[in-house]
């Protein structure tokens, strides 16, 4: 299968990629919402951030949303979310400055700083995009 770019930086490969061995093909519209996603927040980040960024979890469909927890109305479900991470805690912190700085630019619909601990270190950031562009912000200890 060919790689398919939905931004300079990231895949429609990387965005749907699962360790479980599950169905995970988005439909055109859940497709579309990853190229905006990457276009319009995860590149720019990227860009910002000045290095690699890695996605934990992107597309989910119903089987994957299901084996993983996630909510029922998930944006993950419709290619809304990814959940990224540059691999160390102070970079994922660092990440979430500049996403908090840059918020109307980057025009974000959540960001959630996920499992952080005591001192403010994201072990992930959870990402959208979407229409509604609400910047909301929350941290999930």
């Amino acid at each position: 299968m060919p790689t398919i770019s939905l931004s300079p930086h990231f895949t429609l490969q990387e965005l749907t990629a699962t360790k479980r061995k599950l169905q995970n093909k988005p439909d055109a519209n859940a497709v579309e919402r990853l190229r905006l996603l990457c276009q319009h927040v995860l590149e720019p980040l990227r860009e910002l951030y000045g290095e690699a960024i890695q996605v934990n979890s992107g597309y989910r469909s119903p089987a994957v949303n299901a084996a993983v927890g996630g909510a029922p109305t998930s944006q993950h479900l419709r290619g809304e979310a990814a959940d990224i991470t540059t691999g160390k805690l102070e970079g994922n912190r660092r990440l979430l400055g500049i996403a908090l700085e840059h918020a109307r630019e980057l025009g974000f619909d959540q960001l959630i700083a996920e499992k952080s601990n005591t001192y403010g270190y994201p072990r992930w950031l959870h990402i959208s995009y979407s229409d509604r562009k609400r910047r909301q912000q929350f941290i999930v200890t």
